[in-house]
C-alpha cells in the first residue's frame, strides 16, 4: 500500500488524525510500533514551521527515555527530509534543542517533580509515554501550555489519563495499532500479530487498555455524573468505616435504567465518628438519607445516630462477601470521576491466590474500603430486586 505524504515527510493517517485535531488535547492510546510517537514528532516540526517563535516541549520520564524515545524519532525524521534540514540547521545536543529558523523551538526535557514543573511556559506539549510521568507534573505543564497538549503512551493498565483527562469535551482519544503503520515489515507485522499472551496482545496488538490480572470487577467505567434525580430507582449510602491507617468509605449508590451509579462522598484516613458525622451533613445527608453501615461496629452506629444520622447495619450472613460481591457484578457499575478511592479499589481489588499462584473464589482482604461500601448496600437493598428483575449478569 502507498504511503500518504505531506510536501515534507512521509506520513501515515495517525499524523492527520493528530494534525488536523480541533480539541485541546489530543491523547494517543495506542500499541507497539503504531507510530504515535513518529508521527506526533512530525506534527511538531509542522507546528514549529508554521509560526515564528513558538516554544514546543516534549516532555518524558527521564532523559534517558527521552534519547531512546521521542528526541531519537525527531532526529530521524530530521535526518530523512532535506525540507526540515533546510529549515531547522541547528541541533544543541547539550540542551536537546532543535531550532527553526523562524526562531521556534522544539525542546525535549523532564522534570523531577511538580514544582520544577511550574518553570516556563510554552505553546504545545507534548507527554511521550505518560504512564511514566506523575499526573501532578502534567496539571502544572498543560495549565502552562497556551495552544494544545499531546499525549502518549501503551495502555498497560488505566492510569491518570483514564480518570482525570479522558471524557472531557475538549479531549480527544485516538486509538492506533501496527496494523497501519505501512512502514514496518511484514515480518513486524507478524511479530505484533503472533503475541501468545492474550491480555498482552490485547494493549500491544491493539491498543487496547490492560488490566491487573485477577481483578474481582471488570463491569464498570467512569462518568462524570449521575443521572437526573427524576430517572433513580433507588438511593442509599453505604458506609465502611476505618481506623488510623485504613480509610472510612461512604459511597452514594443509585440505580438507574437498570445499572448502578456510584458517587463517593467521603475516603479519608484518621476520622472519628463525629468527623465522619459533620463530613456527611457537608455533603448534604439528613436523618432522610439511609446509611448502611457495617454490622460489625455497632458502637460507631449509635454514635453516629445520635449525631442526627439515619444508619442501619447491615446483614452479614455466611458467605455475605461472594453474595454481595455476586450482586454487584450482576450490574453495569459507573462510578463518578471524582471518586478517586473507589476508582482505586476497583482497578486493584483481586481474587486471592493459593500457594501454588492459582487464583481462588475468595477476594484479598485490601483495596475494599468503597467496594465493602457498596457492598453492603448490594446485601440490603439490590439482592431481592436482582431476583424480581432477574437483572442479568456483566462481567
Amino acid at each position: 500500500m502507498m504511503q500518504p505524504t505531506s510536501d515534507v515527510f512521509s506520513v501515515l493517517p495517525l499524523f492527520s488524525a493528530n494534525y488536523n485535531a480541533k480539541e485541546r488535547t489530543i491523547v494517543n492510546q495506542g500499541g507497539t510500533s503504531s507510530g504515535k510517537t513518529y508521527s506526533i514528532m512530525q506534527v511538531f516540526f509542522l507546528l514549529a514551521m508554521r509560526e515564528s517563535l513558538q516554544v514546543l516541549t516534549v516532555v518524558g520520564q527521564d532523559v534517558p527515555n527521552l534519547k531512546k524515545g521521542s528526541y531519537r524519532d525527531a532526529k530521524k525524521i530530521l535526518h530523512d527530509s532535506p525540507t526540515l534540514q533546510q529549515w531547522f540547521p541547528v541541533i544543541n545536543e547539550g540542551e536537546r534543542l532543535i531550532k527553526c529558523i523562524n526562531g521556534s523551538i522544539i525542546e525535549f526535557t523532564s522534570f523531577k517533580d511538580e514544582q520544577d514543573a511550574k518553570n516556563g511556559k510554552r505553546d504545545y506539549l507534548f507527554l511521550n509515554e505518560a504512564n511514566g510521568i506523575p499526573y501532578g507534573i502534567y496539571w502544572q505543564l498543560a495549565i502552562r501550555t497556551r495552544k494544545k497538549v499531546f499525549i502518549d503512551y501503551n495502555p498497560t493498565a488505566r492510569f491518570w489519563v483514564h480518570k482525570k483527562v479522558l471524557g472531557r469535551a475538549d479531549v480527544r482519544l485516538i486509538i492506533s495499532d501496527h496494523r497501519r503503520n505501512y512502514f514496518l515489515t511484514e515480518e513486524e507485522h507478524e511479530r505484533i500479530e503472533g503475541i501468545e499472551d492474550r491480555e498482552l496482545w490485547k494493549v500491544y496488538a491493539r491498543g487496547l487498555t490492560g488490566m491487573i490480572e485477577g481483578l474481582v470487577f471488570t463491569n464498570w467505567d467512569i462518568v462524570d455524573t449521575l443521572p437526573p434525580e427524576s430517572e433513580w430507582k433507588m438511593s442509599c449510602f453505604g458506609l465502611d468505616f476505618g481506623f488510623s491507617n485504613d480509610p472510612s468509605a461512604l459511597e452514594h449508590v443509585v440505580e438507574a435504567h437498570g445499572e448502578l451509579w456510584i458517587d463517593e462522598k467521603l475516603y479519608s484516613t484518621g476520622l472519628t465518628n463525629p468527623d465522619i458525622a459533620d463530613r456527611a451533613k457537608e455533603q448534604g445527608l439528613t436523618r432522610e438519607h439511609q446509611i448502611i453501615a457495617d454490622c460489625a461496629e455497632p458502637k460507631s452506629i449509635r454514635e453516629l445516630q445520635a449525631e442526627g444520622l439515619w444508619v442501619t447495619a447491615c446483614s452479614k450472613g455466611s458467605d455475605s462477601i461472594i453474595v454481595g460481591l455476586d450482586i454487584l457484578k450482576r450490574y453495569r457499575i459507573h462510578v463518578t470521576r471524582r471518586s478517586t478511592g473507589l476508582i482505586e479499589n476497583f482497578e486493584s481489588y483481586q481474587w486471592a491466590k493459593d500457594r501454588d499462584g492459582q487464583t481462588t473464589n475468595k477476594p484479598e482482604d485490601r483495596n475494599n474500603h468503597g467496594i465493602d461500601a457498596i457492598r453492603y448496600v448490594a446485601l440490603e437493598k439490590l439482592m431481592l430486586r436482582g431476583k424480581k428483575k432477574g437483572v442479568k449478569r456483566r462481567n
